[in-house]
C-alpha cells in the first residue's frame, strides 16, 4: 500500500474543489485572456495542490496562486516572480533539487519540504475574501493533519501566516503565552499537543513587491529557512 496514498487523494480533492464558484470562474477567465507572453500557453485555471514531500517536516505557507504563475503552472510557485526567488533561496537551503521552477514537468523535487498557501485558487488582485480563506483552511488543516513528521511551519506573509495559525489551533495545538499569534518577520512561536511541538515562523512574502522593493532580500528569506532547517 502506498503510505502516501491520503495526502495524494487530498490533492486530488483540491483540485476538484468548486467550493468558490466566482474563484473557478475568475481562474477559467484569465486562461482565456491569458498574458501576451503566455499566449501559447494552455492554462492550469483549477485550485492548485500542495507540491512537495508528503513526510517534510518544514511546510511552506503562502497566499494564493498567482493568476500567471500557479494557476497557469498547475504548480505551487511556479511561473512568476514569486517563485523566481523562492526555489533558488530552496535550492540553497538544500530543500530543492534545482534552482529554477519554470512548469510541473521541469523536474523540480523537494526534500524535507512542502508548500502549501492559504487559498487553493488565483483571486482577483491576489486578494482571497475572508469567506475564501474559511473555504479552504480545511485543507490545510488537514494536511497538517497529514504530515505526521512536520517540525516547522514558514507563514509567507500575514494572510499564510495566520492560515497557519489556525490551522494548527484547529488540530488542538496551543501556542506557548498567546491565544493566536501575530505576524511579523522572523518572529517564532511554538504549538504544543501533547508532547509534540510545532514550530511557527514569519517571513515576508516573496512577491515581487516585497523583493524589488528590499522589503525582503535574499539574505533575509536565506535567514529564516537556516532557522527553519536548526529546528
Amino acid at each position: 500500500m502506498n503510505a502516501h496514498k491520503p495526502w495524494s487523494d487530498l490533492q486530488e480533492q483540491i483540485v476538484r474543489c468548486n467550493a468558490c464558484a466566482d474563484l473557478r470562474a475568475y481562474a477559467r477567465e484569465i486562461a482565456t485572456r491569458k498574458r501576451a507572453a503566455y499566449a501559447r500557453d494552455a492554462y492550469w485555471a483549477k485550485p492548485v495542490p500542495a507540491f512537495g514531500d508528503p513526510a517534510a517536516k518544514i511546510a511552506l505557507v503562502g497566499l494564493a496562486p498567482g493568476a500567471h504563475g500557479s494557476n497557469r503552472t498547475g504548480r505551487m510557485f511556479t511561473g512568476d516572480s514569486s517563485g523566481d526567488f523562492l526555489y533558488p533561496a530552496l535550492h540553497r537551503a538544500g530543500l530543492a533539487s534545482q534552482e529554477h521552477a519554470r512548469h510541473a514537468g521541469d523536474g523540480m523535487t523537494l526534500r524535507d519540504c512542502v508548500i502549501t498557501s492559504a487559498a487553493r485558487c488565483a483571486p482577483p488582485k491576489n486578494k482571497p475574501s475572508a469567506q475564501h480563506l474559511a473555504n479552504c483552511l480545511p485543507f490545510l488543516v488537514t494536511e497538517f493533519s497529514l504530515l505526521t513528521e512536520l517540525r516547522v511551519a514558514v507563514g509567507l506573509g500575514r494572510i499564510g501566516f495566520d492560515a497557519a495559525a489556525r490551522a494548527l489551533r484547529a488540530l488542538g495545538y496551543r501556542f506557548d503565552g498567546v491565544t493566536l499569534p501575530r505576524f511579523s518577520h522572523g518572529c517564532e512561536f511554538r504549538a504544543r499537543l501533547n508532547r509534540r511541538t510545532i514550530t511557527l515562523l514569519g517571513c515576508y512574502h516573496p512577491s515581487r513587491q516585497n523583493t524589488n522593493t528590499g522589503v525582503l532580500t535574499a539574505a533575509m528569506f536565506d535567514k529564516v529557512l537556516a532557522r527553519a532547517l536548526e529546528l
